[in-house]
Order: C-alpha cells, then structure tokens, then sequence
C-alpha cells in the first residue's frame, strides 16, 4: 500500500543527514546497495506485524559516502508474512495506517526543517 501526499516523495536530503533523522523516528536502514537504500519502521497490532517503507535513491554520489545526495520515493506498508517477507496487498487496520502517517508527518516535518537550514529540498 503506497501512502500519498505525505509530502516525502521526491525531497532530497544528504545521507547523513537522513540516516540521524530515521534513526531518531525508530527507523532501521535494512537493505542497501551503493545506489538505493531502504528505511523500514515496525508498527505490531494485535497478531500481526506492519513495516512502513521509505526507499532512497542515489541522485549524486554513492551509499555510504555521508554526503551522498538523496532523493526519497512514496513510503509504502506491508503486512509480514513469514517466511517470505511482506505483503503489500493485504489489508492494513486503519489505526496502523494513522499511527504510520503521524511518524511520515513528522518525518516530512524534520525534512522540511533541514531543507530550510541547509537549502537542499
């Protein structure tokens, strides 16, 4: 389930700068490679267990460099499936999706904060 208008898709934002911010909102930077990377944050209700997912593309530089500049994509959620990883077809209960985009609000807030100082949007 992609999550529109939050105000995330196509910001731009250095490595290092994002990798404090996601950390600070529960965030774990799972997968990677030099050019993309993955943010996903783990919301539990009752028996089941959601990721919210935010990807980031290289538009200068490589992954790992902290100066790496990136631009995000539309954050997304999924329902864990064991073994095979996440369902993003499956019904989500509407107080995780509330919980999710209250954490994507203040994540586009701390972006627009940082674009503000730094002027990179």
């Amino acid at each position: 389930m992609v999550i529109k208008e939050t105000g995330i898709g196509s910001k731009e934002v250095l490595l290092a700068d994002l990798d404090h911010i996601m950390s600070e909102l529960g965030f774990v930077r799972w997968a990677w490679d030099y050019n993309h990377a993955t943010y996903d944050c783990k919301f539990d209700d009752k028996n089941s267990t959601y990721y919210l997912r935010v990807q980031a593309n290289a538009v200068e530089g490589k992954l790992e460099d902290p100066h790496t500049l990136l631009q995000l994509e539309e954050p997304y959620m999924g329902k864990q499936v064991f073994p095979h990883g996440l369902d993003y077809d499956a019904p989500i209960p509407d107080a995780v999706v509330q919980a999710a985009r209250r954490k994507l609000q203040v994540l586009s807030d701390k972006l627009q904060q940082l674009a503000d100082k730094t002027g990179v949007h």
